[in-house]
């Protein structure tokens, strides 16, 4: 006959230590080697620069274009063609660091938006990003 054998009704736990153990081991050894990142302070009496206003490049359903310069105080769009305007851009980031929006109209389709992108990606103008206004 055979004794009958009762059933374990407790967690086996040192598995778990095991692997515990190698993830302490594992962590210990690779802690030494992560260099800590370096944290640059402001100094007091720094002079802050202020950011300028970006020129908005604004895409309407037509698929004309506009720019309005807020930093020069420009409050209405001049309408400009696809040529002035990567010519009126890159001249301007000649001068200096001047980022650039593009404001489109809900009507202009998606596929208008990434032409414009693109066409000013591919003549080297740099700091490019999306106007987005809060629905009110």
């Amino acid at each position: 006959m055979r004794k009958y054998r009762k059933p374990i009704n407790q967690i086996n736990v040192v598995p778990y230590i095991d692997v515990m153990l190698v993830l302490l081991v594992i962590f210990m050894v690779t802690a030494p080697l992560v260099s800590p990142g370096q944290i640059e302070l402001p100094t007091v009496g720094s002079k802050l620069t202020v950011p300028v206003d970006p020129l908005e490049i604004i895409l309407n359903q037509d698929k004309t274009l506009s720019l309005r310069d807020r930093a020069a105080g420009q409050t209405t769009a001049v309408r400009i063609s696809r040529d002035q305007l990567v010519a009126r851009i890159l001249e301007r980031q000649a001068k200096q660091d001047q980022p650039f929006v593009i404001s489109a109209d809900k009507g202009a389709r998606y596929e208008d938006v990434m032409t414009l992108i693109d066409l000013l990606q591919r003549n080297g103008v740099k700091k490019v990003g999306l106007l987005a206004r809060s629905p009110s």
